[in-house]
């Protein structure tokens, strides 16, 4: 595959922060006496938003209850998310390859921007992303187009030039609202089955069949 911008999902896709992410959501929802959600049940919702995931996990459909768990979420996330993460063993070669080719890279997730960045400045150079787009930068989140199209915009980029990268079903949506090449990876909790109802280039076992 030979496209000129590659667009990446954050968790599952780029880097494993299950473990971060099932913390920071266990932490709430015992606080709230929410004792028998399971941790399977908490990764399924990986790629959505916070609130949409804690009324999957807790039924509960109160806009401002739901705001309330994401604001605590936040907070948890601050201490235990980063520390709890861990990039894919492919994740760095492959990024590197691609740029090696003169590719745009970028990433598109739900997950915020400020986060993302803290995390792998430990290990990209300083402007090593051509843009990230988090949760905070657009007002629909995916599987809405709005983040795909803003980093088009911004890149210069055409869809018909741009393959976007995820591991769940989510991504395949917002890769088909964008009109732009989906890649999935299964990394994460959807499987290949699921990913394969979608409109797609490539189901891939790692990220480094990207530039193999």
């Amino acid at each position: 595959m030979n496209y000129k911008t590659y667009l990446f999902d954050f968790d599952y896709t780029l880097a494993d922060s299950s473990r971060g992410i099932v913390k920071c959501f266990r932490i709430v929802l015992t606080r709230h006496q929410y004792l028998t959600v399971t941790d399977e049940a908490i990764k399924r919702t990986i790629g959505k938003t916070l609130e949409e995931s804690f009324s999957i996990l807790t039924g509960i459909t109160d806009p401002e209850q739901l705001e309330s768990f994401r604001q605590e979420y936040r907070l948890e996330a601050d201490v235990h998310m980063n520390v709890n993460t861990r990039l894919f063993p492919d994740t760095l070669s492959t990024l590197k390859g691609l740029k090696k080719r003169g590719a745009r890279v970028g990433i598109i997730s739900t997950k915020y921007r400020f986060r993302i960045l803290s995390y792998l400045e430990e290990y990209l150079p300083k402007d090593f992303l051509d843009i990230v787009v988090g949760g905070e930068d657009v007002k629909a989140p995916k599987p809405s187009p709005e983040g795909v199209l803003f980093a088009l915009e911004h890149l210069g980029s055409t869809p018909e030039e741009t393959l976007y990268i995820g591991d769940s079903t989510v991504d395949a949506e917002t890769a088909r609202n964008a009109e732009v090449d989906f890649a999935g990876v299964l990394n994460g909790m959807t499987t290949a089955e699921e990913l394969r109802n979608y409109p797609h280039k490539i189901i891939m076992q790692n990220l480094g069949e990207l530039v193999q």
